[in-house]
C-alpha cells in the first residue's frame, strides 16, 4: 500500500472555549466598571503568546503519525470481520493526545462503540508500530470501501485540536454466510436442516455395479444373466442384482426475480436458497446456470464442478431486488431461447392469478423438452387477513377479508391447473424454502423424472 495523504483541519479545543467564555465575562465586567478594562486588554495581550505558541507546537507534530489497514477482502454476511489498523511513528515523539477514527463502511455495524479511540502515547513512543484491532459485522451483501482514517490531535495546553485526516482506502466484497455448507452440515446434520434423505423407489437411470442379493431388494433389479453365472458352494444359482444411482450430467437453470414480486427478505431467502441448491446440485455432477430478470438482467450460462460454484457467487452475490416491474413470461422466453438441451428450470417468483394467462401459450414448449418447478412464497399478510375470523367486526373488514380469501383461492386454482398440465409447483415460506427446495430437487433425481 502506498503513503496515505493527509488533509488538515484545526479545531479548537476545550481550554481555547473556556478561556474563550472567561475573558468574555471580563469584557462584560470591564463595560459596567471602568477598573477593569486595562485588565481586560493586559490579560488579552498575555493570552495571544500562549495560544499562538500552543498551535505552532501542534503544528510540529502533524507528520509523525502513518496508517495502514489490513482487513479481509470477503467477507461473509453477519459474520465477525477484523480490522487491524498499523499505526508507525514516523519521528521520535508522537503527539502528546491521540484519539482515533476508522471511516467503516455503512454496510457495516460495530456491536460496541469503539471510536473515538484513545491510543496509549508510551506504546507509541516505545515502539515504531502500535496495533490497533477491533471487528465489524458486515450486514448487506455487496461491496464495500473503506475511504479515510483520521487522528484527531491534542495540543500541549489543549488550546487547540488538530484533525488529520488520511486517504486509506481498502475494497472488499460481503457475500452470503455459506460456513454451515462449508463444514459439511447438510451431510453431517440433515434432521436439523430439515433436509431430508428421500429412499429411491425402483431403479435409477443409471448402471453402477453388480452385487449380491440383500433381503429387501426388488426382484426387478436382479441380473438373471449374471446370476445364472454365478453359483453357490452347494450349487444353487447365487442371485446377483444390479445396482443403480442417480443419473449424473444433469442441468438445473435458476431464474430468480429481482422486481417488486419479491422484497428484499424473501429475495434474500430465495438467493441463499439458490446458491445453496447449486451446491448440491454441482456435488452431484449436474451443471449449473443461473439467470435473473427484473431490476437486474444476468445470464450465468451453465458450468459443472465446484469451479463454477466460486463463479456464482462472484456473480450473484451483489445482486439484490428493487420495486422495478418484472416479467416470467419474458424471463422464460429467454431462458428457453438459450438452452440446448434438457434441463430442470426452478423459476423464483411470487406468482399472480394472471401470469397464468401470460405463460399459458409457453408452456407447451417447456412440457416438451424441460422439466420446470414454480417456486413462490406464501403470503403471511393475506393468510392473516382471509382467515381473521373473530376479529373482523366492521364491514370494510369483511369485504378486505372477502377481497384475500378470493385471491388466495385463486391463486391456489392457478397452481392446481399447473400441477395437472405436468409443472411442478412449490409453495414455501421463507424460512422453509432452502430444505424445501434442496428436498424437491432429492426428489426428482430420484423420481428420474428429469
Amino acid at each position: 500500500m502506498k503513503e496515505s495523504e493527509s488533509k488538515i483541519i484545526f479545531l479548537p479545543g476545550r481550554t481555547f472555549f473556556i478561556t474563550a467564555l472567561l475573558y468574555l465575562a471580563l469584557g462584560c465586567s470591564a463595560f459596567f466598571f471602568s477598573g477593569l478594562f486595562v485588565a481586560w486588554v493586559l490579560t488579552g495581550a498575555g493570552l495571544i503568546p500562549f495560544i499562538v505558541t500552543d498551535l505552532l507546537l501542534l503544528l510540529l507534530t502533524t507528520d509523525r503519525l502513518q496508517v495502514k489497514r489490513n482487513v479481509p477482502a470477503a467477507a461473509a454476511q453477519g459474520e465477525d470481520l477484523q480490522v487491524k489498523l498499523l499505526i508507525q511513528k514516523v519521528k521520535l515523539f508522537p503527539p502528546l493526545s491521540v484519539r482515533l477514527f476508522d471511516i467503516y463502511p455503512d454496510s457495516m455495524s460495530c456491536l460496541y462503540p469503539v471510536f473515538p479511540a484513545k491510543l496509549d502515547r508510551k506504546k507509541l513512543k516505545n515502539s515504531d508500530t502500535l496495533v490497533f484491532e477491533y471487528n465489524l459485522t458486515p450486514e448487506k451483501r455487496g461491496p464495500w470501501y473503506f475511504t479515510e482514517t483520521q487522528f484527531l490531535l491534542g495540543s500541549l495546553l489543549r488550546f487547540w485540536k488538530l484533525r488529520v485526516t488520511h486517504d486509506n482506502i481498502s475494497a472488499g466484497r460481503t457475500y452470503p454466510n455459506f460456513k454451515r455448507m462449508a463444514r459439511g452440515a447438510f451431510n453431517r446434520n440433515q434432521e436439523k436442516s430439515d433436509v431430508r434423505h428421500i429412499r429411491k423407489r425402483g431403479q435409477g437411470l443409471e448402471f453402477e455395479s453388480l452385487r449380491d442379493y440383500q433381503e429387501g431388494d426388488s426382484i426387478r433389479s436382479i441380473d438373471w444373466r449374471a446370476t445364472s453365472r454365478n453359483r453357490k458352494l452347494d450349487g444353487r444359482p447365487k442371485l446377483i442384482v444390479r445396482n443403480y444411482q442417480e443419473e449424473q450430467d444433469q442441468q438445473v437453470l435458476f431464474i430468480i426475480d429481482s422486481g417488486y414480486r419479491l422484497p428484499d427478505y424473501q429475495f434474500d431467502s430465495a438467493l441463499e436458497a439458490m446458491l445453496l441448491l447449486s451446491y448440491t446440485a454441482l456435488k452431484h455432477g449436474d451443471a449449473v446456470a443461473a439467470a435473473s430478470f427484473g431490476a437486474r438482467d444476468l445470464w450465468i450460462p451453465p458450468r459443472k464442478g465446484m469451479r463454477a460454484y466460486n463463479a456464482l457467487m462472484n456473480r450473484l452475490y451483489d445482486l439484490h431486488s428493487a420495486p422495478v416491474p418484472s416479467s416470467p413470461f419474458s424471463a422464460m422466453e429467454k431462458a428457453l431461447s438459450r438452452l440446448n438441451r434438457r434441463s430442470f428450470i426452478i423459476l423464483i417468483s411470487n406468482f399472480r392469478e394472471e401470469d397464468g394467462e401470460s405463460l399459458s401459450w409457453i408452456l407447451p414448449r417447456i412440457n416438451q423438452r424441460h422439466l420446470l418447478l414454480m417456486v413462490s412464497f406464501h403470503e403471511k399478510s393475506l393468510n392473516d387477513l382471509a382467515y381473521c375470523g373473530a376479529k373482523i367486526k366492521t364491514d370494510e373488514e369483511i369485504l378486505e377479508a372477502a377481497a384475500a380469501h378470493s385471491y388466495l383461492e385463486n391463486r391456489r386454482r392457478l397452481y392446481r391447473k399447473w400441477e395437472h398440465s405436468g409443472l411442478l409447483v412449490l409453495e414455501t415460506s421463507p424460512e422453509q424454502i432452502s430444505p424445501a427446495l434442496i428436498n424437491k430437487y432429492l426428489s426428482v433425481k430420484k423420481s428420474g423424472k428429469l
